[in-house]
């Protein structure tokens, strides 16, 4: 039963894999190249295929080997990184190229072990990299991945205490030969067919084999305890400009969107601080608000037209697409106001 499960998966994969552009298609004599598979697997920690596509070209267009990216500018970097979100991946991700270009000879580790020892690369990315672009049999369980099994095997605990007898479903099922290819085919199986709401079971492979769907339960399927509520901080977003060039500062390398190009702000709290960069006129523009991982932040920003000598950053000219997606909206906040004339 498990190898005819795993033998229906790969077949339908080899007729329905995703065109991705990080991937080796099934039945290419190419060898997967680590640095790309590497490199789409950070990318797409909590980012979808879609957003992460237009990235993924650009980075490999720029710096297309591990010693390239580990020889670029940080600043270059995070400014190509920007709008990805979750920026400590961009931090890692530097660090990471440097310790495979220069204290491993531009190669990456072929273990998980291996892989696991290096800056930002965590369980999931390093089973990943392992099994699609070294052909190691190791157990790849991502969103999608967690779906397909709980539904293959009727696993109703819910999340995240079903993570293990997931996981214990997914390697039963993990061959020795092609695991890349079967992983991969089980996070396409889940992005296409199995998918949050209505599955197309009849498309599937496996729908002979599936336990909830004989139930009739596949939709309700992981189950999730219930989330709570993020709480809101709020903070004040100072935006000075001259001319041209506007006041930007670097945010610290440690904490979040450590080493962004930023305009400066307060604190991000219940109460925040007042800490103006400059002596100014600082008028209300209005406010911005963004979600991030554990918390809502909504910001008063303040404008103010050729302040003082500031305290902290420099004025410079910008490029907003460098900013981070909560500063580039208060950037924008400011500009279509200028442009209404209000």
């Amino acid at each position: 039963m498990r190898d005819d499960l795993t033998a229906a998966l790969l077949d339908w994969y080899d007729g329905h894999a995703r065109v991705l552009p990080w991937r080796v298609p099934p039945g290419s004599s190419r060898q997967a190249d680590p640095y790309r598979v590497w490199l789409s697997e950070v990318m797409l920690q909590q980012t979808t295929v879609a957003a992460v596509r237009a990235y993924f070209l650009r980075f490999t267009e720029r710096w297309p080997t591990v010693a390239d990216l580990a020889s670029a500018e940080d600043a270059e970097v995070m400014g190509e990184w920007a709008g990805l979100g979750y920026y400590a991946r961009a931090r890692n991700l530097l660090k990471c190229a440097r310790v495979v270009a220069f204290e491993h000879g531009g190669r990456f580790p072929d273990t998980e072990e291996g892989l696991r020892a290096l800056p930002g690369i965590g369980p999931y990315t390093a089973a990943a990299i392992a099994a699609i672009a070294f052909d190691r049999p190791a157990v790849v369980v991502d969103g999608n991945v967690e779906r397909v099994m709980a539904r293959l095997r009727l696993i109703d605990t819910p999340l995240p205490a079903a993570k293990t007898p997931i996981r214990a479903a997914m390697a039963e099922l993990t061959p020795a030969t092609r695991p890349g290819d079967y992983a991969q085919a089980v996070m396409d199986l889940g992005a296409t067919i199995c998918t949050p709401k209505a599955p197309g079971c009849m498309l599937c492979p496996w729908r002979g084999a599936c336990a909830a769907r004989l139930e009739g339960v596949a939709e309700t399927l992981p189950a999730k305890a219930p989330k709570k509520a993020k709480p809101v901080r709020r903070g004040l977003l100072y935006l000075a400009r001259r001319g041209d060039e506007w006041l930007l500062e670097q945010r610290p390398d440690e904490g979040l969107l450590g080493g962004m190009l930023a305009f400066p702000t307060s604190d991000w709290s219940e109460t925040p601080r007042p800490a103006p960069p400059a002596l100014a006129d600082w008028k209300e523009a209005g406010e911005v608000r963004h979600t991030f991982t554990h918390f809502h932040l909504i910001l008063r920003v303040l404008t103010a037209d050729r302040p003082g000598p500031p305290s902290r950053g420099a004025f410079a000219p910008l490029d907003p697409s460098n900013l981070p997606t909560v500063f580039r909206k208060a950037h924008r906040l400011v500009t279509e106001r200028r442009e209404r004339g209000d």
